[in-house]
């Protein structure tokens, strides 16, 4: 990563800066999450906040660094449990004399990036991190224990259950294979695509396979059924219109028109870019919770 001076001299020559990173962030966050959005988001997330610390960080020797650190935890903290493998079942099982995988299936699958994938996001953040900064970025050990904020002995325990676990998925990758081999996507495929499917933002033949998908997986339609099922029951717990008086609906419409407000009751305030002052001023400290002046 090309290193910049910091700190600089101004705050747009911060913000150049800043962003002359964010390629390099969104390739490393890519590479500990999977997920190209989810990238793009913590890249971002860890510039803004960058800048918006600049001031508390310009004795930082590395801005780039503390970047990537603000990125790790991030994906830590965004992991998303239903991917993962429990640690102590992997764990459990490795302990076991009797266990055991086919060596050259797990490899073969390892030499398939989509595959490798699939298995990597299976993987818990903190495990799937030490083995991707580690094994794929070349990171010392040392390096992978500053960027997550431990000791030493804790990244190479968790780069050490990270390899097995990785090892489990790919395995159970093969396991899966057999059981949908008919299927015409993989799972993860399918469950990203979801969201986009329920709102009917899928082109046709996506949405086919997914269907086909759905016919011959064994664990993802109680997933859809369940995200059909909640997002239809957040449609009832809107309150209707109803339950705001229409007197007092009628006033905050005047309060909020551009221009004089001529309305009995009425009192006329510049607006604070939302109408938030206005909407205060004719509903009434009372009646919007706020603590009253007095």
């Amino acid at each position: 990563m090309t290193q910049h001076a910091w700190p600089p001299p101004d705050d747009q020559s911060a913000g150049e800066v800043l962003l002359a990173y964010w390629p390099a962030l969104v390739r490393f966050a890519r590479s500990i999450t999977r997920d190209d959005a989810l990238a793009q988001d913590l890249a971002q997330e860890a510039v803004v906040r960058a800048y918006e610390h600049r001031a508390e960080l310009a004795d930082v020797r590395r801005i780039d660094s503390w970047m990537r650190r603000v990125v790790h935890n991030l994906a830590v903290d965004r992991a998303r449990r239903d991917r993962e493998f429990a640690v102590a079942d992997v764990e459990e099982r490795w302990r076991t004399d009797d266990y055991t995988v086919d060596a050259a299936e797990v490899v073969l699958a390892a030499e398939t990036r989509v595959e490798l994938e699939d298995a990597l996001v299976r993987l818990p953040a903190i495990y799937r991190a030490a083995v991707v900064l580690h094994d794929a970025e070349g990171l010392t050990m040392r390096e992978v224990a500053d960027l997550a904020g431990i000791g030493l002995p804790a990244a190479k325990q968790r780069l050490r259950r990270g390899r097995m676990m990785l090892v489990t998925a790919l395995a159970a990758g093969h396991e899966r294979r057999e059981r949908t081999r008919e299927v015409p996507m993989s799972c993860w495929d399918a469950r990203r695509r979801v969201s986009d499917y329920l709102d009917g933002d899928v082109d046709t033949a996506t949405a086919e396979r997914l269907r086909q998908h759905l016919a011959a997986c064994p664990t993802c339609p109680p997933l859809l059924a369940a995200l059909t099922g909640v997002r239809d029951l957040l449609g009832t717990i809107r309150d209707p219109d109803s339950v705001v008086d229409p007197a007092l609906a009628d006033r905050v419409r005047a309060a909020l028109r551009v221009g004089h407000v001529h309305e009995p009751g009425v009192v006329p305030l510049e607006r604070d870019g939302h109408g938030v002052g206005r909407a205060v001023s004719v509903l009434g400290d009372d009646q919007v919770g706020l603590p009253s002046a007095g």
